[in-house]
């Protein structure tokens, strides 16, 4: 496989080649990680594929994550194993087989605060979760869990109250930066054959009589509006799902109901730990997740019925989860230490529970149309399922098609990915960068590294710092550009990088000269830097405000007060 690079250039053809080539055997209409998954599946059956997403990849919930890997230890109580089986099988498959270079293994403390029937209550969990976690052929990747006495747990967590435990559990599970790992899907499906899009809207879906033969589509970048004819349309759009599918005048057979969940993120110096953190609230579970150079503290469950774009965390969201992790800090955290809130909404199936945290995280497949298959709910983990098994369902309509091989088929990146690691030191040597640096380079790119080393090659100021994010490198902002399908400063700050959580400025300092290196790939002159630099700038300023709203109404409507560069409705 050669690796396709989602360029502005293939973009555009892709588009091109939707409309006015042969029609497709499957449109996936969604860019999140199951209909990036979803088009992955079917062009590794070697169908003909094309993808459309109206914003940029992974904008909605699948960038909004906790960004684990993991089986749902909270569904073992609810009894269920399928659900907790499943994603443990494909855990195993994305740290060993299939995304080695973008997973990474997270050990959890959970800490006990009951003497004598709580050990061994957890540890018959933790055991079933070990358990689950193994299949024919492949093996856990992870360490099993083992018991701390109150002492251990403490110098795996220092910053932990004495008080707040007499005891602990540690178990593993897998951490992922969500946005990149579904960019990569796009990257490999589309290195597959399958045509890909972002910022490509379907307007309207196209109808023989009762059957979907189709979409109308929107290039909004350009305004120009096609329509792409394909044998089976997939809505694989998450918390929009019924809005997709009333597009057909269809009625959906399962609805969706959106869960807000929202994340903080804190310097790793503000809380000193070696391990995640697991606790339990009185509404769900709360994360203490330990990455690169900060911690992740979430998440909230909570209804959310307005803007599904930009969904907005308020100052009772942020209270919640400082409340509670602050119950077991001997050092409180405060507003003044974060560095980042986030919030996305979570696709559930919509079922009888009044309350978004006990409704399963289960996934559905419907057939509402001849020529329309629908795919909803489900959890991050499980996409490659999702996608099997919405494509089985397309092949009613499609007739003989192979089945999956995904189960096979490692991301882009990932079969050098060992090789390269190896090489860390003369990588080093050569750009002049620590062996960390290269390190995480690998972490994003695996093997797909040289390509950004050849950017280095053809201008060596790229490999510099940013200025306002020394994190990363000035070539990868430029790859974002010319390699990932970014097509905004805010694709490449939010997603293709994380400096819009990372820095406590929100990425603002590092706007400016972000937009210059991604402009010659993206053609844009100096109105346009200014316009992207505007634009970003107030996307950060509403969303601080929003943060200081006491409920989710005064928090859209700040949110919203800062449009965006392109208005998608």
């Amino acid at each position: 496989m050669k690796p396709a690079a989602l360029s502005p250039r293939a973009r555009t053809e892709a588009l091109r080649e939707m409309s006015e080539g042969r029609p497709l055997d499957v449109l996936v209409i969604g860019g999140g990680v199951v209909g990036a998954g979803t088009a992955l599946d079917a062009a590794t059956r070697g169908l003909r594929v094309g993808v459309v997403e109206a914003r940029d990849w992974a904008s909605g919930t699948s960038s909004r994550s906790s960004k684990l890997i993991h089986g749902g230890l909270r569904y073992l109580e609810m009894f269920d194993f399928r659900l907790v089986a499943e994603a443990l099988r494909e855990r195993g498959l994305l740290l060993q087989r299939l995304a080695p270079h973008l997973m990474r293994p997270v050990p959890f403390l959970y800490p006990l605060t009951h003497r004598a029937w709580e050990r061994p209550y957890v540890a018959a969990g933790l055991t079933l979760y070990d358990t689950m976690g193994l299949t024919r052929g492949n093996s856990r990747g992870l360490p099993h869990h083992r018991h701390l006495s109150r002492t251990k747990a403490l110098a795996e967590f220092p910053a932990l109250r004495p008080d707040a435990l007499v005891g602990g559990v540690q178990y593993w599970d897998v951490q992922v930066d969500d946005a990149r790992h579904t960019m990569t899907l796009v990257r490999t499906a589309a290195s597959y054959g399958a045509l890909a899009a972002n910022r490509a809207r379907a307007v309207a879906l196209l109808r023989d009589g009762e059957r979907v033969t189709g979409a109308r589509v929107e290039d909004t970048e350009t305004g120009r509006v096609a329509d792409v004819h394909a044998r089976v349309v997939i809505n694989a759009t998450g918390v929009w799902s019924d809005d997709v599918d009333a597009l057909a005048g269809a009625h959906s057979e399962v609805g969706v109901r959106a869960s807000k969940g929202v994340h903080l993120v804190v310097p790793r110096d503000r809380i000193e730990g070696e391990t995640g953190l697991i606790l339990r609230t009185e509404k769900s579970v709360l994360f203490v997740i330990p990455r690169d150079r900060h911690w992740l503290i979430g998440t909230t469950d909570t209804d959310w019925e307005l803007n599904k774009a930009h969904p907005a965390a308020t100052a009772g969201d942020i209270d919640y989860l400082l409340e509670h992790v602050n119950k077991v800090l001997r050092t409180p955290i405060g507003r003044d230490d974060i560095v980042g809130v986030y919030a996305g909404l979570r696709p559930l199936i919509a079922g009888k529970s009044a309350e978004t945290a006990k409704l399963s995280r289960e996934h559905s497949v419907t057939h509402p149309l001849p020529g329309l298959v629908a795919v909803a709910g489900g959890k991050y983990t499980t996409y490659r399922v999702m996608a099997e098994d919405t494509v089985d369902e397309a092949a009613k309509d499609l007739g003989d098609v192979p089945a999956a091989v995904t189960d096979r088929v490692p991301l882009a990146g990932a079969e050098g990915y060992p090789a390269l690691l190896r090489r860390v030191p003369a990588l080093a040597a050569d750009l002049g960068v620590g062996a960390e640096t290269v390190e995480r380079l690998l972490g994003r790119y695996g093997d797909l590294l040289p390509e950004l080393l050849a950017l280095i090659d053809e201008d060596p100021a790229l490999a510099e710092p940013l200025p306002g994010a020394p994190g990363y490198l000035r070539a990868e902002i430029a790859y974002a550009a010319t390699h990932e399908g970014a097509q905004h400063l805010d694709d490449v700050l939010t997603r293709r990088t994380r400096i819009s959580i990372e820095e406590r400025d929100r990425g603002v300092t590092a706007a400016e000269p972000a937009a210059r290196l991604a402009a010659p790939a993206l053609g844009w002159d100096e109105d346009r830097i200014r316009e992207e630099v505007a634009a970003y700038t107030a996307r950060v300023e509403a969303e601080l405000r929003s943060q200081e709203q006491p409920d989710d109404t005064g928090a859209d409507a700040a949110r919203l007060a800062a449009a965006d560069l392109v208005p998608v409705p």
